[in-house]
């Protein structure tokens, strides 16, 4: 009984590019603020007036509140040349973006002194989409199959745009990257035939992460998840020789799984981090 319609998918759509842009930029200015709780008020601010106008929003007023929530992340008072280790957070689609599922990793970041980065959770989408192209090229996909594809990244970076524009013309933050360069940086350690699970865009995005200057890394997933044993854990050894400065720990979360366990590991990327930031 659930269909999807073109106004739906507009929503959808505009809806993803606010969250990631909100993570983004909250994510980067927390750490710092001169008031504690301030940064989250902000970010609760603007959840609550996106929340009012979604369903019936111009592009107009979709570009323009853009621009504004940046603008006004940009401008958020922060405390002055205070300089943290950076830690991207990447692994298994659930587990890398619910805090109930990882603990809240990036409160445990922030607490243990670090600033958390987690990339876009529209790249989960377009790195489906991308990979079309690899499959009617090498495997049973379809021409069909790969022309839709590369027709709906198209449609999407149309909506995500805006936002890049706004991001990368701000002081303090940066836009997100195509998904073709994270194909292409992905391409230099692993083949894009990788696509079970989060495949070639976990390694894709520890690169990207090491080439942006946050070689401080979790890699989480679900205890036992093989395509993250072979795309996560499994290019620790080939991520190290690329950057040795590559500082990265892998969680396991499981319903059974020690949380003091994950912590301790935490903690001691944490210190390593601290350590080469010094």
């Amino acid at each position: 009984g659930f269909k999807f319609t073109v106004p739906m998918l507009k929503r959808a759509l505009r809806a993803l590019v606010f969250g990631d842009v909100l993570m983004r930029v909250l994510f980067a200015v927390r750490p710092y603020e001169q008031v504690p709780g301030s940064a989250d008020e902000l970010c609760e601010k603007w959840s609550v007036k996106i929340d009012k106008e979604i369903a019936h929003m111009t592009a107009a007023t979709y570009n323009k509140y853009l621009k504004q929530m940046v603008k006004d992340f940009d401008d958020f008072p922060i405390i002055e040349g205070l300089t943290k280790p950076k830690v991207g957070v990447v692994g298994e689609i659930l587990v890398k973006y619910h805090p109930n599922a990882n603990n809240d990793i990036v409160g445990i970041i922030e607490q243990e002194g670090g600033e958390a980065v987690v990339l876009d959770l529209i790249d989960f989408f377009l790195y489906g989409m991308y990979s079309k192209e690899y499959n009617y090229e090498n495997l049973s996909g379809t021409w069909q199959g790969m022309m839709g594809n590369k027709a709906a990244i198209k449609v999407i970076e149309f909506f995500r745009e805006p936002a890049r524009k706004a991001l990368n013309a701000s002081t303090r933050f940066s836009g997100p990257h195509h998904i073709e360069d994270i194909a292409k940086k992905a391409e230099q350690l692993i083949s894009l035939g990788n696509q079970c699970g989060e495949g070639w865009l976990l390694t894709g995005e520890m690169i990207e992460l090491i080439d942006s200057g946050v070689p401080n890394i979790v890699c989480m997933q679900p205890f036992a998840c093989l395509p993250n044993h072979v795309t996560g854990k499994g290019m620790l050894k080939a991520l190290r020789a690329y950057n040795p400065l590559t500082n990265i720990a892998t969680i396991d979360y499981d319903p059974g799984a020690s949380d003091v366990n994950q912590l301790n590991r935490i903690k001691l990327m944490m210190a390593t981090a601290h350590k080469n930031l010094a």
